[in-house]
């Protein structure tokens, strides 16, 4: 049969073989009995003359000019980020790299599996796990994901924790994904302790989502010792300045990498980052891109263990959800070889520094911030949050209201001492753009550059058992260089 054949559906005989076979006389005898006639439309639908392209995308920008557009400082896991140029023109506008599908053909696939790799590299210097997947849908489905892995690997538990300061949106996919497996699921702060047995792990915030930054090494400990794993779900940037999750024992490692050169898009899609220890790497969902050889014995990158995917084990793949956002991972990828690790590490300081401004800021004014451990975002209680709000977005700014008393600003890339100045003075503040850190960060959470190589947490003691590196400042992140540990 030529391709055409192949891809214009059957012909006239061969639907009267098929409806032979089926047992009717007529396609409109088969609908009839395949739909039922309370949900079958009784009425043509009533749409309006097609318009020609010209016309349509008109009409589409009218559509458009309806957006409100604020400057975003609402977080929640979403923030604000500047997409380079090059990246925004040579890949989110190409066709061959936007149109691209799953590279299942890798001789046709070198340039996209050459990105990915390097994206599971850069995620495995940022979170200290010696494997990391191509990426995953979002944060909210990666959560419950890490969820159903940890089920699998603790067979006897039946239970699942999930720390209360994790964004609402996670909270409610892995909730309901974690009942639809029978898991029963508690949600708790884990900075009370953790209780109970029979569990197969927890998922751990880090940061919280009022920007709340808490040390997640005891929970972690106290998981290990019931025979539970521990799941932290973390900012990738913020891993430039605090200790990576697996050098303090983390199993699994999760988050979402839109803050790396991808555009907010009106809330998605975003894709997510998921990395794991040696002994879960069978479990882990999604793709993994490794290092082979061609037909010439010449290094060619290839999907590695697809025995764990969906198109070879069906239902038992360990993740049946398809979309993996590999675009989106690629253009964070990009971004992180475009700055390079000590330009991530300035537009770290760079955000934090901004949001340290607008603590003191509001602080000095006598405020109350939730916490003064914090990352990027800060949480101002006890102002009337619909007011602040409301003052906000006429002046332009997007913040987020939690309840009647609290507002949350988190600082993403493209914020300014301008925006600092502004939303300070919604709060009855001035800031200052010299203004001191309101926090000095606890001694766990110091940069990784504070770090002495010889002492470096994540480094084997062993030279002939590599490991890998600790953070951003360890890492060789150049394009063509970058080595990956999922062979």
């Amino acid at each position: 049969m030529d391709f055409i054949s192949r891809h214009l559906g059957p012909d006239a005989a061969e639907r009267e073989t098929m409806l032979k076979a089926l047992g009717y006389d007529s396609v409109d005898a088969l609908v009839d009995a395949a739909l039922p006639a309370s949900i079958r439309a009784t009425e043509a639908l009533n749409l309006p003359e097609a318009l020609s392209e010209d016309d349509a995308q008109a009409k589409l920008r009218e559509y458009a000019s309806q957006n409100v557009v604020l400057k975003s400082f609402y977080g929640q896991g979403y923030s604000d980020t500047l997409t380079p140029a090059v990246i925004r023109r040579g890949l989110l506008e190409d066709a061959g790299w936007y149109t691209a599908y799953t590279p299942y053909q890798p001789e046709i696939s070198q340039g996209r599996l050459e990105a990915l790799l390097n994206f599971q590299t850069m995620i495995e210097s940022l979170t200290g796990l010696p494997i990391a997947n191509a990426s995953l849908l979002d944060e909210a489905s990666a959560t419950a994901e890490a969820v159903g892995l940890m089920a699998r690997a603790v067979k006897k538990g039946r239970r699942v924790l999930l720390d209360s300061r994790l964004h609402p949106q996670v909270l409610t996919v892995a909730a309901e994904r974690a009942r639809a497996i029978e898991l029963e699921v508690e949600i708790a702060d884990v900075r009370d302790g953790i209780v109970g047995e029979d569990l197969v792990g927890a998922v751990l915030a880090y940061t919280g989502t009022e920007g709340d930054i808490v040390d997640p090494h005891a929970a972690i400990e106290e998981l290990h010792t019931r025979g539970a794993l521990a799941a932290v779900v973390a900012d990738p940037l913020s891993l430039l300045l605090l200790e990576a999750p697996g050098s303090m024992g983390a199993d699994v490692v999760l988050g979402s990498s839109q803050r790396f050169g991808v555009p907010l898009f009106f809330g998605g899609p975003h894709a997510a980052f998921m990395s794991v220890t040696d002994k879960l790497k069978r479990q882990l969902p999604g793709r993994i891109v490794g290092v082979s050889k061609d037909a010439a014995g010449r290094p060619a990158y290839r999907l590695a263990l697809q025995t764990r995917e969906q198109h070879i084990r069906r239902e038992r793949a360990t993740s049946n959800i398809c979309t993996a956002q590999a675009l989106l991972a690629n253009v964070a990828s990009m971004y992180a070889v475009y700055h390079g690790p000590k330009g991530l590490k300035e537009i770290a300081q760079r955000v934090h520094d901004r949001a340290s401004a607008f603590a003191a800021a509001v602080t000095g004014a006598g405020k109350e911030i939730v916490s003064r451990d914090f990352f990027d975002t800060v949480t101002v209680t006890g102002v009337d949050a619909a007011a602040v709000k409301a003052q906000l977005q006429e002046q332009g700014y997007l913040v987020r209201a939690i309840g009647s008393d609290k507002v949350s600003v988190s600082f993403g890339e493209s914020a300014t001492n301008e925006d600092v100045n502004t939303l300070a003075a919604a709060f009855g503040a001035e800031a200052s753009t010299n203004s001191e850190p309101a926090t000095s960060a606890p001694s766990r959470f110091r940069p990784p550059s504070s770090v002495p190589r010889s002492r470096c947490s994540t480094r084997s003691s062993t030279p002939s058992t590599p490991r890998p590196r600790c953070c951003a400042t360890c890492a060789p992140w150049r394009i063509r260089t970058w080595r990956s540990t999922a062979r």
